[in-house]
């Protein structure tokens, strides 16, 4: 008879290092397996460490999130929609457009029609520049991307251009959805 509480005693001793030990073992092989997803929510791509572009900034420009765009020397399809989206994501802010600006660099061998086209949009800015000063800016980063840009000028994200009009406006989406977890969790700008 006292054979019985032993073995029930040593069942729920195992029983309870199981209910202990399982959850410890499964997180262990859960993070050496990436079995979940490491919370990164943005869709672009994260530039670590981030670009400083300091260099560009002027004391007439309140600090701002910033939309970013390098208008190549020669702009083509996706040069094309790169602009079209600046003005397109900046008005798809609505009320969160005093907080934002969307900037283009243009160097001495950019583009001259699609600059002509950039000034047609009222609420891009030119920022002129040489490239010199671009390449000391992106380093080893290519510059055929639209990039987010925070208050401190720092570039943090960039993302491809697309050749496609419809792939284009379908990726702006994910750059809008970015620029508004920036804004939401950010009180600076």
């Amino acid at each position: 008879m006292t054979e019985t509480p032993k073995i029930k005693n040593k069942g729920l001793i195992f029983l309870f290092i199981a209910v202990f030990a399982l959850p410890v073992v499964l997180a262990k092989f859960a993070l050496e397996y990436n079995w979940f997803n490491q919370a990164a929510t943005n869709k672009g791509q994260l530039l670590a460490p981030s670009l400083d572009m300091t260099q560009w900034h002027s004391a007439d420009y309140p600090p701002s999130w910033k939309f970013l765009y390098v208008i190549p020397s020669e702009c083509l399809n996706e040069c094309q929609n790169a602009i079209y989206s600046l003005n397109q994501l900046w008005s798809a802010l609505g009320k969160e457009q005093d907080r934002v600006e969307s900037v283009v660099v243009a160097m001495p061998s950019s583009d001259s029609a699609a600059l002509g086209k950039v000034a047609e949009y009222k609420n891009i800015r030119i920022i002129h520049s040489d490239e010199q000063s671009v390449n000391q800016v992106f380093k080893d980063v290519k510059t055929n991307g639209i990039f987010i840009v925070d208050t401190l000028d720092n570039i943090i994200l960039r993302y491809q251009t697309q050749n496609d009009q419809q792939q284009a406006v379908l990726h702006s989406r994910d750059i809008l959805a970015d620029m508004r977890k920036v804004l939401k969790l950010s009180r600076i700008g």
